[in-house]
């Protein structure tokens, strides 16, 4: 299985700092930028800046981690996708989720309360769909189209990874997703997430690719930042930040080789704290291009 390693750029960077980190990915052979949906940080936009990063680019793949789907119509995403998949073959890697981790940006994906969840599998069908098919004619509960046509359709189909953490999100991903990245999970709850995917995709008679499970991780440089530290104490109240962030590479290694052993292999690392992003970028090809095969 392909073990591989992105970026994914801390909360703050600011859009005019995008171009040198780009060629310094390209340049120094990184596998994928990914970019967060951070609505109300000074972080670019994820369709923006992929499109930005695949512009300045030849090899380098670039991903989002995550966008929310419900609230999107899933037409016009598509024709996003299919965009930047023309424009860049096999460098688009798209990851979706339920909703913003973010609560004061909730309120900007609008759909009907406490109907979230059957948007999203309703979008997902609609957006996959859209994007292999000719022509689209659908009438569901929440979207109605009709000759939806999205040209020209990437070759090979677009894999649509999903992320999510609970059980719901699981059966979801088995059913409906191609992949997973995960987030704030422990490598024994990785593990786990990964089996339930499995099993759900079996019973929808699917089977998701072995090497399809990833999950975004921090490292500090040397302590952990007070910051990053409150950031997982509000998504995970119930562990001790140190297990899901780690304090320096060391660390990050280590961790690294309890998730391989859980069965996950894509790995999308991102720097804890202000760090400089020439530094963190530097460390990361030392430390982590002889672990892909």
């Amino acid at each position: 299985m392909k073990i591989r390693f992105g970026v994914s750029l801390g909360v703050n960077t600011a859009p005019e700092q995008l171009a040198d980190i780009i060629d310094h990915l390209e340049y120094s052979g990184v596998d994928s930028l990914w970019f967060s949906e951070l609505v109300y940080m000074p972080a670019v936009d994820p369709m923006v800046g992929m499109a930005y990063a695949l512009a300045r680019t030849t090899r380098l793949k670039v991903g989002t981690s995550v966008v929310v789907l419900p609230g999107r119509h899933p037409v016009l995403v598509a024709k996003q996708l299919a965009s930047l998949a023309a424009l860049a073959p096999k460098r688009v890697l798209p990851v979706f989720g339920l909703r913003s981790a973010i609560p004061a940006e909730r309120e900007l994906f609008v759909v009907p309360n406490g109907e979230r969840a059957a948007v999203f599998d309703e979008s997902l069908q609609l957006l996959r769909s859209a994007l292999v098919e000719g022509s689209v004619s659908h009438t569901g509960r929440y979207f109605t189209v009709s000759d939806a046509t999205i040209t020209p359709r990437p070759v090979p189909p677009l894999d649509i990874w999903l992320g999510g953490s609970a059980p719901a999100a699981f059966r979801r991903i088995g059913a409906l997703g191609d992949g997973w990245l995960g987030s704030f999970l422990t490598p024994a709850e990785a593990r786990a997430g990964r089996e339930a995917i499995e099993h759900a995709a079996a019973q929808a008679d699917r089977r998701i690719e072995p090497d399809h499970f990833g999950i975004s991780l921090a490292v500090a440089d040397g302590e952990l930042p007070a910051e990053s530290v409150a950031a997982v104490r509000r998504r995970r109240p119930d562990l001790d930040p140190a297990e899901l962030i780690a304090a320096d590479w060391d660390q990050l290694h280590r961790q690294l080789d309890a998730y391989l052993e859980a069965g996950l292999t894509k790995f999308v690392i991102r720097p804890a704290g202000a760090q400089p992003l020439d530094g963190f970028i530097d460390r990361f090809v030392a430390e982590l291009t002889d672990r892909q095969n």
